[in-house]
């Protein structure tokens, strides 16, 4: 978009160049005494002068304004992303937790079933040996 913009305002800047040296040229073959000529120069130049100033002006307040603009949205993402960061980080924490707290009560009843089993295969043992 940049780019589009920036060659539109060459395409102005060359057109009004050339529009000048035609405007120029146009007096110097017209039929009019020199001090006319002069005072029609000096016209066109002082209002192709105000006509540049009028733009420059315009083109810095809309660059303003685009500036500006570009801020807003900047600070508005940089905002939107820190808390999409903050809620997937605390999500992340609270999964974590979750997973820690089923894996010790995996690794519980893991030492409860061998305590089980042992004292399982403890009384079948003595119960061998009594029968024996």
């Amino acid at each position: 978009m940049a780019d589009n913009q920036g060659g539109n305002g060459d395409k102005l800047v060359y057109f009004l160049i050339g529009a000048g040296i035609g405007a120029v040229t146009a007096m110097l073959f017209a039929p009019k005494a020199g001090s006319e000529l002069r005072s029609d120069i000096a016209d066109v130049t002082r209002k192709g002068l105000d006509y540049a100033r009028d733009t420059g002006r315009d083109l810095g307040e809309k660059a303003t304004d685009y500036y500006q603009t570009g801020v807003e949205r900047a600070a508005d993402i940089s905002s939107r992303s820190k808390e999409a960061v903050t809620d997937l980080t605390q999500r992340g924490k609270d999964i974590i937790t979750s997973q820690k707290a089923q894996f010790a009560a995996a690794i519980e009843a893991g030492k409860q079933g061998y305590r089980e089993a042992k004292q399982s295969d403890q009384g079948k043992m003595s119960a061998a040996v009594e029968e024996s």
